[in-house]
């Protein structure tokens, strides 16, 4: 018996929107990390960039549970000595919606180049309207 691996050429990747209204944060980024992935096609190689294209509206109209709108903490650095700045999600959600579902998706994608590449397929949007109609993108229930 032979195992059938996934080409480069060969994988056809689909076009998704997912509305973001009233989904909690977390919840949402596993199921588009692993969409974004492929792991959900029976052709899934680790190696090879075998998931679709992912499109999220309403990302302004996310939610998180508990006290995270306090509480959560995002961390960035300037390269320079003291230069750690931090942010809470209430004032990053509200500044830059999209942002906040990003940071969730990148950490849960592979670090490295195909990690990266994997990242470019999700494109989010703070309000309802996307300009990738062009696409024919499918709506996807999560």
């Amino acid at each position: 018996m032979k195992t059938n691996t996934a080409k480069v050429g060969e994988v056809e990747q689909g076009w998704f929107v997912v509305d973001a209204q009233g989904k909690v944060l977390g919840r949402l980024a596993v199921q588009i990390a692993t969409r974004l992935r492929g792991k959900h096609k029976p052709q899934y190689t680790p190696h090879i960039d075998t998931g679709d294209y992912i499109v999220v509206v309403n990302a302004s109209k996310l939610r998180v549970t508990g006290r995270k709108t306090e509480r959560k903490t995002y961390y960035r650095h300037s390269g320079f000595p003291g230069g750690l700045k931090e942010t809470s999600f209430g004032k990053l959600h509200a500044a830059h919606p999209e942002r906040v579902l990003q940071k969730a998706v990148k950490g849960m994608l592979p670090k490295g180049p195909l990690g990266y590449a994997m990242l470019r397929k999700l494109k989010i949007y703070a309000g309802g309207t996307h300009p990738h109609s062009a696409q024919q993108p499918k709506n996807l229930e999560i």
